[in-house]
């Protein structure tokens, strides 16, 4: 599997070839969210400039906020997302990450992810979902219309159990990196995304 990593603002002021000499191979990085208001990730720009410079494959997510939970709302916060990345070259898929809908609205979550990634495809991007295996993909959504998704599973000790048809995983919060102040999250993907995105001329490739 490739090993990478995903940050924001957080991490604050990154080395990003020191990271790369640490083995990493991609990084997802945080584009912004609906969370707090609408807005962007402060070291967005950094970030992808630096990952990109320092040869690293990059992508991005957008954290969405509680109110996310229909087909409307997952089609605005993909328009802001693809407005925030839309000038960098990202060879790496772009996420729309769920955690903060309540589980109350399972279709309504689910409707919402299906139309921010079907937003995004039709800007030309090869578009996926971060969710937990089991607090979202389990118990948030319904796992069973978004097959035709890629999908970004965190599950810390284990590889995903719940969904067995994982793209990329989270595996730990607690990662070590060179080049990065703190923990970071480590990934691991099982996919060359960044051949099938240029290859099949995706993101703006």
């Amino acid at each position: 599997m490739i090993k990478g990593i995903d940050i924001s603002r957080w991490q604050g002021s990154i080395n990003f070839e020191q990271v790369k000499a640490d083995g990493i191979d991609f990084v997802i990085v945080k584009a912004g969210g609906s969370d707090a208001g609408f807005y962007t990730d402060k070291n967005f720009i950094q970030n992808v400039k630096g990952a990109i410079s320092a040869g690293l494959h990059v992508g991005a997510y957008y954290f969405v906020g509680k109110f996310c939970k229909s087909m409307t709302a997952g089609i605005a916060d993909a328009e802001r997302f693809y407005k925030i990345i839309k000038n960098y070259n990202l060879d790496y898929p772009v996420y729309i990450d769920f955690e903060a809908p309540d589980r109350s609205n399972k279709q309504g979550n689910t409707e919402a992810c299906i139309g921010f990634c079907r937003t995004m495809e039709q800007y030309g991007y090869y578009a996926g979902i971060y969710a937990s295996d089991i607090s979202g993909f389990k118990d948030r959504l319904d796992v069973s219309q978004l097959t035709p998704f890629d999908k970004w599973v965190a599950r810390y000790g284990s590889e995903p159990k719940f969904v067995p048809k994982w793209g990329i995983w989270q595996a730990s919060s607690k990662g070590n990196i060179s080049g990065i102040n703190g923990h970071v999250d480590i990934d691991y993907s099982r996919n060359d995304y960044a051949k099938i995105i240029r290859d099949n001329h995706l993101n703006g490739f």
